[in-house]
């Protein structure tokens, strides 16, 4: 049994070793990290064009159903390139060492593209290998204080953390808790930049609806890895009726 746990666990570091090789190259780091305004106009462009060329079809990779709604619409740039209306992947991209991956939302009315930001997803794979391990001994997650119905801090002492895990914010630069549900998964805890933008943009959100999208909708950056929040008196709150990353 303890052989068999030791051996996920060094294939589960080995996994996080490659991915932050491929995430992050060194060589790479200066020119790929900054998100670039012209070459997400560019994506952009391409896809708009890609649109019209195929009646409405949009360029995207094949995803399960379930996959969250943030990250379920990863622009195709085979397809783009296949169409001549990309001539190079940017450098800002996964697929070309970047740090970001390129992603539509709302595909079905209007179409944008926007950034999901990899070093969040590698911050939260760097937690969830201690997660599982503790889990391996303990079964239950490390719950800390509920602050949400269902949705708890994490107890970071336990999983031998010197401080509570969290995430840089892509929009704010804050520190983004990294929060856990009742399964043990874990999320960026957005609330923060939520407080902000409703307080910042014009916007008509009533309770029940998914107020994630006004961080999409004004900058270049998608929430992922987040539960949906909605709006209640005027503060975000979480709705963990339905989950999304």
């Amino acid at each position: 049994m303890m052989n068999h746990t030791y051996q996920r666990l060094v294939c589960l570091l080995l996994m996080v070793t490659l991915l932050s090789g491929c995430l992050y190259p060194q060589s790479e780091m200066s020119k790929n990290s900054t998100p670039n305004e012209l070459q997400l106009k560019k994506v952009q462009t391409a896809v708009d064009q890609y649109r019209e060329e195929t009646q409405g079809l949009v360029p995207i990779k094949t995803k399960a159903s379930d996959t969250p709604i943030f990250r379920k619409y990863l622009v195709d740039f085979q397809s783009l390139k296949e169409r001549n209306l990309l001539s190079e992947i940017p450098e800002t991209a996964y697929e070309n060492g970047g740090l970001y991956q390129y992603t539509i939302i709302t595909p079905e009315k209007d179409p944008r593209v926007k950034l999901i930001d990899l070093r969040i997803a590698d911050a939260i794979r760097q937690i969830t290998i201690k997660l599982q391990a503790y889990r391996n001994e303990h079964i239950y997650p490390p719950f800390g204080n509920e602050i949400s119905e269902g949705i708890f801090q994490i107890d970071y002492e336990k999983l031998g953390l010197d401080k509570r895990p969290y995430v840089k914010s892509p929009y704010s630069q804050e520190n983004l808790p990294i929060v856990m549900d009742t399964k043990g998964d874990l999320y960026v805890d957005y609330r923060i930049d939520l407080n902000r933008a409703l307080d910042k943009y014009e916007h008509h959100y009533e309770q029940g609806d998914d107020i994630r999208y006004i961080l999409a909708e004004n900058g270049p950056f998608v929430p992922a890895y987040s539960l949906p929040y909605t709006i209640r008196n005027g503060e975000p709150v979480f709705q963990v009726s339905v989950k999304s990353k």
